[in-house]
C-alpha cells in the first residue's frame, strides 16, 4: 500500500538515526567481538503468530539505511493476513549488519503488526456501514509515525497526526474559555489571522453543548462518552451540517450499535495504546 503522507523520507531518516544511536552508540560489541567483518549470511523473518503483518516496508528501509549493501527479498506485503510459519522476508549480506539491526526491525514490526491486527479486527465490525474507524494521539512518544502507519495498514483511518494539523477544542479548552461559542470564535479568528487551513473540531459532553457547537458552525463535533440513545439524538440534531465523531469508553462489542446511529467516525485510543505485540523472529538461514 502507498505510504501515508506523514511517512516522509525525512521523518524516516530521523527516526532510524535516533533509534540506532539509542541502541548502538559506540558499537554493537557483542557482534563486533564475535563475528568476522567479512562474513556474509542470510536471515529469514519468521511469523510465529497469526496476524495482519505490518512494518515490512519499514524493515527494508531500516536494513538499507544501516547498510546499503544488504539485499532484502520480500515475500509478504504490509496488510497481508499471515499464518504461523510464514516467512515475510529474507535479508542477505553482512552478518554484522544483520545482527546489529535485528532487534530494531523486530521491535518495529512486532508493534506495528499488533496494531494492524487489532485495527483490522475492530474495523471488520463496521463492514456494511459508512462509519470509519479512527485512531487518536494516544501513541508512544517518538513512535507515533509507525503506530499510525500500522493503523492505516490494518484498514483504519488516521485522525489528526498531531497538534499542528487540526484544531480540536476539548473540554479543558472550552472550560478555560467559558463556553464553546467563545472557544470556537477565538479559533476561527486565529485561523483567519494566521491564514492556516485548519479544520475545527469541538468536543461535546451533552446535547446542550452539541446544539451550541452546531450554532458555532464547526467542521466536526465529537460526542464524548455519550450513551447510544443520546448519540442518536445528537446525530439527528447535527443532521449532516458537519461531521460527527463518537469517542470515549468504546469497546469492540459496541461498534455496530454506535455505527447504527449514523456517526461519521468512531475514534478509539485502544488501537494504539492497548494492542499486543505479535511474535516474530529473525532466524539465520542455515
Amino acid at each position: 500500500m502507498k505510504r501515508p503522507s506523514y511517512v516522509t523520507d525525512k521523518a524516516l531518516k530521523t527516526f532510524i538515526k535516533n533509534a540506532l544511536e539509542e541502541d548502538i552508540q559506540d558499537g554493537d560489541h557483542s557482534t563486533l567481538s564475535t563475528i568476522p567483518e567479512d562474513l556474509q549470511q542470510s536471515a529469514k523473518l519468521l511469523v510465529k503468530q497469526d496476524c495482519i503483518l505490518a512494518g515490512v516496508e519499514l524493515a527494508e528501509i531500516i536494513f538499507k539505511a544501516f547498510d546499503k549493501k544488504l539485499k532484502v527479498e520480500t515475500f509478504i506485503k504490509d496488510g497481508t493476513p499471515c499464518k504461523v510459519g510464514d516467512i515475510a522476508l529474507i535479508v542477505t549480506g553482512s552478518a554484522r549488519s544483520i545482527l546489529s539491526t535485528e532487534r530494531f526491525v523486530l521491535n518495529c514490526m512486532q508493534r506495528m503488526s499488533g496494531i494492524a491486527t487489532l485495527t483490522h479486527d475492530w474495523d471488520s465490525r463496521l463492514v456494511g456501514s459508512k462509519t470509519k474507524l479512527l485512531d487518536t494521539r494516544k501513541t508512544t512518544p517518538n513512535f507515533r509515525m509507525c503506530e499510525k502507519w500500522a493503523v492505516a495498514i490494518g484498514g483504519g483511518t488516521n485522525h489528526r497526526y498531531g497538534l499542528y494539523d487540526m484544531i480540536m477544542l476539548k473540554d479543558n479548552h472550552i472550560d478555560y474559555n467559558g463556553s464553546i461559542t467563545n472557544a470556537v470564535k477565538m479559533a476561527k479568528d486565529y485561523v483567519k489571522k494566521t491564514k492556516r487551513k485548519l479544520k475545527i473540531e469541538v468536543e461535546t459532553r451533552n446535547l446542550e453543548e452539541v446544539q451550541e457547537a452546531i450554532h458555532a458552525k464547526v467542521d466536526r463535533i465529537m460526542l464524548d462518552n455519550m450513551d447510544v440513545k443520546t448519540m442518536k439524538k445528537a446525530v439527528k440534531m447535527i443532521n449532516g451540517s458537519c461531521e460527527s465523531e463518537a469517542s470515549g469508553g468504546i469497546t469492540r462489542d459496541m461498534l455496530k450499535e454506535i455505527a447504527s446511529t449514523g456517526v461519521t467516525y468512531i475514534s478509539v485510543g485502544a488501537l494504539t495504546h492497548s494492542a499486543e505485540n505479535i511474535d516474530l523472529s529473525l532466524k539465520a538461514v542455515k
